[in-house]
C-alpha cells in the first residue's frame, strides 16, 4: 500500500500515490485555482505598458494568494503617499523564486505546459514596466503641481476679496449731519461720493483744530435756520430721540394689568383636571351642587334609602346597566 500523500490542491489525503495528479478531480481542482488567479496575473500583464500611479488609500494594501509559492503577495506597491497599481504582484511574478516555484508546482501537478507562461513575467517585461512606472510618476507630480497651483490661485483670490472686505469697513466715513438725520438713499450716494474725494485728497494732519462755535450765544451776529428737538420721544434716533425699543409702553408703564389666567382660574381649572381622571359613571357625577334645595330634599342616586344588603343594590345596579347598555347598542343598530 503507497504511503498517505496530501494534495495542496484537492486538500485532501490520497493513498494512491504519484497517480492522483492524473486523476479527473485533481485536474479540475487544479483548472479552477489557476483560473481564480489568472484575472489578477492578467490585469498585471496591461500594467507593463501603462503604468497606473494613484493617491495611497488603505484599500491598497489588499494582497492576493500566489497558488505557485503557496504564500500571499502584496498586489500593489505603495511608497509614502502614492501607490502603483499592479507593482507588487509584478515584481514578485518577475522573481526567480517564483519561477522556481512555478516550475516545481507544474511538475508536481502536472498542469498544462502552454498556461504556465501566462504566470511568469520576462525580466524584460519588467524593465520596461519600471520605465512607464518612472514616466508615470513624472506625469503625477505634474499634475498635481497644476492642483497645487490651481488651489493657491484660489487661496490667494479669497484672500484678496476678504482684504477688500475690512479696507472697506475700515475705512473713515463721514459722519452723518444730526440736522438732516436721513437714511435715503441719496444720502449714502452722498456719503461716499465725499469718502472717495476725501481719499484722494492729501490729509493735513499739522492743521490747528477749527473753533467750535456755541449756537446758543447771544452776541453771535447768526441766524440759525432749523428747529431743535428738545422733547425726547420726538424725531428719529439721529436728532437725539429715544429709540422706539427703550420707550415704554403706557401698559407696561402702569404695572396694573395681568398677564395670564387669575389665580382663581387656575384653581378652577386644576379641579376639572382633577374630575376628568375620576369614573364617568360615579355616584353623583351629575349633581349640581349650586342648585337651590329645599328641607325636604333627598339624593336620589346610588340606591341610598334601599332595603336590603349593599350587594342587593350592586347587582340590580349592574343589571339595569347591561340592559341600558343593550338599548342604546339595538338603537346605533337600528
Amino acid at each position: 500500500m503507497a504511503p498517505a500523500e496530501r494534495c495542496p490542491v484537492c486538500r485532501q489525503t490520497f493513498f494512491c500515490g504519484r497517480g492522483h495528479v492524473y486523476s479527473r478531480k485533481h485536474q479540475r481542482q487544479l483548472k479552477v485555482a489557476l483560473e481564480r488567479l489568472l484575472p489578477q496575473v492578467e490585469a498585471a500583464r496591461k500594467a507593463v505598458r501603462a503604468a497606473q500611479v494613484e493617491r495611497y488609500v488603505p484599500e491598497h494594501e489588499r494582497c492576493c494568494w500566489c497558488l505557485c509559492c503557496g504564500c500571499e503577495v502584496r498586489k500593489h506597491l505603495s511608497h509614502g503617499n502614492l501607490t502603483v497599481l499592479h507593482g507588487g504582484l509584478l515584481e514578485h511574478l518577475a522573481s526567480p523564486e517564483h519561477k522556481k516555484a512555478t516550475n516545481r508546482f507544474w511538475w508536481e501537478n502536472k498542469a498544462e505546459f502552454q498556461m504556465k507562461e501566462k504566470f511568469l513575467i520576462s525580466p524584460q517585461d519588467y524593465a520596461r514596466f519600471k520605465k512607464s512606472m518612472v514616466k508615470s510618476l513624472d506625469s503625477y507630480e505634474e499634475r498635481e503641481d497644476e492642483v497645487i497651483k490651481e488651489m493657491a490661485a484660489q487661496i490667494r483670490e479669497v484672500e484678496h476679496s476678504r482684504q477688500e472686505v475690512v479696507r472697506s469697513v475700515l475705512e473713515p466715513q463721514t459722519v452723518p449731519d444730526p440736522e438732516e438725520g436721513s437714511s435715503a438713499p441719496g444720502s449714502w450716494k452722498g456719503t461716499n461720493s465725499q469718502v472717495a474725494s476725501t481719499s484722494q485728497q492729501p490729509s493735513y494732519v499739522d492743521l490747528p483744530p477749527a473753533p467750535e462755535l456755541d449756537w446758543m450765544e447771544t452776541g453771535q451776529p447768526l441766524t440759525f435756520i432749523g428747529h431743535h428737538q428738545d422733547t425726547p420721544g420726538i424725531g428719529n434716533i439721529h436728532s437725539g430721540a429715544t429709540p422706539p425699543w427703550m420707550v415704554q409702553d403706557e401698559d407696561c408703564s402702569s404695572g396694573n394689568q395681568q398677564i395670564g389666567p387669575s389665580y382663581e382660574e387656575f384653581l378652577k381649572e386644576k379641579e376639572k383636571q382633577k374630575l376628568k381622571k375620576l369614573p364617568p359613571d360615579r355616584v353623583g357625577a351629575n349633581f349640581d351642587h349650586n342648585s337651590s334645595t329645599g328641607a325636604g330634599w333627598l339624593p336620589s342616586f346610588g340606591r341610598v334609602w334601599n332595603n336590603g344588603r349593599r350587594w342587593q343594590s350592586r347587582h340590580q345596579f349592574k343589571t339595569e346597566a347591561a340592559a341600558r347598555n343593550k338599548q342604546q347598542s339595538h338603537k346605533k343598530k337600528s
